[in-house]
């Protein structure tokens, strides 16, 4: 039996304080322990500063979602227009950047209707190639991601101070709706 109240809802520019907390959390949780900790923390500061994600929020070529849990944000899915480096990335394409669950939140299912919220934005216009990249080592995200019907087309490499993570880029093809 769940407890509580569970909604996902789009996340606004009042929302960017919430965001920049959740997101280097959910980071830390999940990846943190692969960093010497100067590289993380100078990582989070860079990439989920206040500012940045009130810039994201602001952007209408970009969407977040936030999970709460009796109105406290513990999961977050973003999306936006494809900046992979992979050479088939044509204009247009998107891209899921983001999708986190706080550690105890995860294999609740709610990663997936985070997932589909995304997707269902991500193609609102119609069908269109989706990306994302996924850590190499992320072995259940990988899985995860297949389910939803995309697969290896690609490797980059991601820097987290002096640590450069090999990145698998995935892609879906157009769905036929």
């Amino acid at each position: 039996m769940v407890q509580g109240s569970y909604r996902i809802r789009r996340a606004t520019v009042d929302d960017a304080a919430t965001l920049s907390v959740l997101a280097a959390r959910t980071f830390t949780e999940t990846f943190g322990h692969l960093y010497p900790p100067r590289h993380l923390r100078d990582f989070l500061d860079e990439n989920y500063a206040v500012d940045r994600q009130r810039i994201i929020l602001a952007h209408p070529d970009y969407a977040v979602w936030l999970l709460e849990h009796d109105g406290v944000a513990i999961g977050h899915a973003a999306a936006g227009p494809c900046g992979l480096p992979h050479p088939d990335v044509s204009p247009g394409d998107g891209e899921l950047k983001r999708l986190y669950l706080v550690k105890t939140e995860q294999s609740s299912g709610w990663g997936s209707r985070l997932l589909e919220t995304a997707l269902a934005w991500l193609e609102r216009d119609g069908p269109r190639p989706l990306w994302l990249g996924v850590w190499s080592e992320n072995f259940g995200a990988q899985r995860f991601y297949a389910r939803y019907g995309f697969h290896k087309v690609g490797e980059y490499l991601f820097p987290v101070g002096d640590t450069n993570d090999l990145e698998f880029i995935l892609r879906r093809e157009p769905s036929s709706g």
